[in-house]
């Protein structure tokens, strides 16, 4: 299981990957999402999946699932939501000013 869960992640990231080369910034936007996504997905299935008792339960419960993993991945997504409203604003203002999402024409409105 844990095979098939790193390899999706993987596959998340590089759709991310392509499409950060992308030449719209929505689509850049999505694949910084895409990236965010794969690396959650990453470090929840590196952190092992466990089987086991939730952590607040009696001492004689025979395992324990390691809960502090979800916590982070929980806190990193909520950090990367509030990223993305962000880059969404600043791509919505960036095409009202130049009437265009296509990163090439605005580096060549840059350069003059």
């Amino acid at each position: 299981m844990e095979i098939l869960m790193i390899v999706t992640s993987g596959v998340i990231i590089a759709v991310g990957v392509y499409l950060l080369m992308t030449r719209s910034i929505l689509r850049v936007v999505f694949g910084i999402v895409m990236l965010a996504h794969g690396a959650h997905l990453l470090i929840l299935t590196l952190s092992g999946l466990q089987q086991g008792a939730p952590p607040l339960l009696t001492e004689e419960a025979a395992s324990y699932a390691d809960p502090l993993p979800q916590a982070v991945i929980l806190t990193a997504i909520v950090i990367s939501f509030g990223i993305t409203a962000f880059l969404l604003v600043l791509s919505y203002r960036t095409y009202k000013v130049h009437q265009t999402d296509d990163l090439e024409e605005l580096r060549g409105n840059a350069d003059e």
